[in-house]
């Protein structure tokens, strides 16, 4: 028996939980429909080496048996549009890892100072174990107060650590934010905290299902003086939203023309921007960052589908912005901020 691919598989999984009348069944097909993205081998390949199919995460005998159930019927299938554009880690991974050993740092991380759920010490020791030269902590912001987002005083208390930890480990620890945008593009922190922020990543947390253009809602933000990186800017889900609609070349090139970037968030279900975006960003000439969106010390994995995503795309290297040492990248931040600010 011939298996698909498994991207294949899991919009099969995805497709046949929709069919299902059974709660749990249709929970455990969801869960291993997502898995998919993660499985780091191919089932055909697993197959062929006599390895069962509840090695795999999230499959059990009965999600094995469905899947060569539905493997055994598979037809070109085209993947639902909230699961659109997603690729598995069996697909970026060959393509991550030409890049990975030149990029420096991971520039959207989380910590237990907002949802995350590893410490400042534990995440900079994995960034360091994994090679990078440095790490960008990202927290929220205090306009996300259900991620327990951070207002002025934390943040500041956050930085004593941050540098207690970079200390003790002799490791460069960046300090910036997660800030929340409102509709307007306006940020939700003072401009005296910002200004002492080595890098900014500006992102949109609401208003995510909107189905007419927002165009004007990205302009805004990237031109927000305060933001250096648009973070995952659609705001897709896999299967749970599709995300928001814009006139994106448009919006990658205010980006380029303001010296911006455009965020790659790599963690496994946002994905965002995606493969057919990045071809726009290609021809654009914007700058590209790379972000696990990393929420615990193995998320840090997640910067393989940034890597890969790029790579598959054919992005320079130049044009990514973790490819930058520490210092160069927190002067590229300030200086497109006080370059705005003087245009204003």
């Amino acid at each position: 028996m011939e298996f698909p691919s498994n991207a294949v598989i899991g919009e099969l999984l995805a497709v046949e939980s929709d069919r299902t009348q059974d709660t749990f069944r249709r929970r455990a097909l969801r869960r291993a429909a997502r898995a998919t993205l993660t499985w780091n081998a191919e089932v055909r390949d697993l197959v062929a080496q006599g390895e069962p199919l509840t090695t795999l995460p999230r499959v059990g005998p009965w999600v094995a048996s469905e899947i060569e159930r539905l493997s055994a019927d598979a037809q070109d299938i085209r993947p639902n549009p909230l699961r659109a554009g997603f690729l598995t880690w069996t697909q970026v991974e060959p393509a991550a890892a030409h890049l990975l050993p030149r990029v420096k740092a991971d520039l959207q991380t989380h910590t237990l100072w907002s949802d995350g759920h590893s410490t400042v010490l534990d995440m900079a020791s994995a960034a360091q174990a994994r090679g990078y030269s440095y790490l960008l902590i990202t927290d929220h912001s205090k306009g996300l107060p259900i991620a327990n987002g951070l207002d002025e005083d934390r943040m500041r208390v956050e930085r004593a650590e941050l540098e207690q930890v970079a200390a003790q480990l002799s490791f460069r620890l960046l300090w910036g934010i997660e800030m929340n945008l409102d509709l307007d593009g306006s940020g939700d922190m003072e401009p005296s905290l910002l200004d002492e922020l080595d890098v900014i990543l500006g992102a949109f947390h609401s208003s995510l299902r909107k189905r007419d253009d927002q165009t004007e809602r990205y302009l805004a933000a990237v031109r927000n003086p305060w933001v250096d990186v648009l973070a995952h800017p659609r705001g897709r889900m896999y299967n749970i939203r599709i995300g928001l609609s814009a006139d994106w070349p448009r919006v990658f090139e205010e980006a380029a023309r303001l010296d911006k970037a455009i965020e790659v968030d790599g963690y496994a279900d946002r994905q965002d921007i995606d493969l057919e975006l990045l071809q726009s960003a290609l021809d654009s000439g914007v700058r590209i960052s790379l972000g696990s969106d990393s929420h615990h010390v193995v998320d840090l994995d997640y910067m393989t589908f940034s890597a890969g995503a790029v790579m598959l795309a054919g992005l320079p290297e130049e044009r990514i912005i973790n490819c930058m040492p520490a210092d160069e990248l927190v002067a590229w931040a300030h200086q497109h901020r006080r370059s705005q600010a003087r245009r204003r």
